[in-house]
């Protein structure tokens, strides 16, 4: 596995005041550096040494985000006023609940 396939976040802590970088599917690692590119840098290398010493020690490594495969189906529960809100306002403007639920939650 190749750390560049992994999700990263970079930002500025001013708590720490150096650039924070951040590995999704590692969420217990982390790399300070003053240098923001840098930062960005030094997460993928520590990601790429856990994977290697993962791999080293037979043990599982986490699937990237982007290597997944997704239904587009999820679950969510709601109480059941706003269930009937949602009903009222596809019915409404003749979009199902489904398309007027998705539509609000990635507003085109």
């Amino acid at each position: 596995m190749d750390a560049k396939f992994y999700t990263y976040r970079v930002f500025w802590s001013d708590e720490d005041r150096e650039f924070v970088g951040l590995c999704t599917e590692f969420p217990g690692m982390s790399w300070l550096d003053e240098d923001h590119q840098k930062a960005f840098l030094g997460i993928v290398a520590l990601v790429q040494e856990c994977i290697d010493d993962l791999k080293t020690h037979n043990e599982t490594i986490p699937e990237p985000l982007s290597q997944k495969q997704y239904t587009g189906k999820f679950m969510v529960r709601i109480l059941p006023d706003q269930h009937r809100e949602l009903a009222i306002q596809a019915a409404e403007q003749g979009v199902s609940l489904n398309r007027l639920v998705s539509s609000k939650l990635v507003p085109g």
